[in-house]
């Protein structure tokens, strides 16, 4: 029987999401630059798709990042990165993408990392997936 909207675990856990999102806009965090031979001011930010949606790899520190770096073989190489407020990568970035876009926070630390997907509330209405229903996660 799936919980209804008034179940007391369902309401704090959208309380404790909306807090957790709150946190990570006003959270400068850093973004991977893809790799290319274009010069870093020209190179994209670092992305993986998923099931058709895109998602902006961002890491909490630069310890998080060197935790990715292990898990993708590739800890000796240098990594470029941006420092990009969380808000911004929702607001400018994920719009920007062209297709449906979220962001990926510290997606080497498994169920320690977090996954902001592209649905109102959290990414601009133009941006979400879901905007022609009347669900929000805020």
């Amino acid at each position: 029987m799936p919980a209804s909207p008034e179940d007391p675990l369902v309401t704090a856990r959208r309380l404790e999401f909306a807090a957790l999102l709150e946190r990570f806009r006003s959270t400068a965090v850093l973004v991977p630059l893809g790799e290319g031979p274009s010069t870093d001011t020209e190179r994209g930010l670092l992305t993986a798709d998923l099931n058709g949606i895109r998602f902006i790899l961002a890491f909490s520190d630069q310890q998080a990042l060197a935790r990715y770096a292990q898990v993708r073989g590739e800890f000796h190489r240098e990594w470029a990165y941006r420092t990009v407020l969380g808000a911004r990568l929702l607001d400018v970035a994920v719009p920007a993408a062209g297709v449906p876009c979220g962001v990926a926070l510290d997606c080497a630390d498994g169920p320690d990392g977090v996954i902001f997907p592209p649905v109102k509330g959290i990414v601009p209405g133009g941006a979400a997936v879901d905007a022609g229903t009347t669900n929000t996660y805020e």
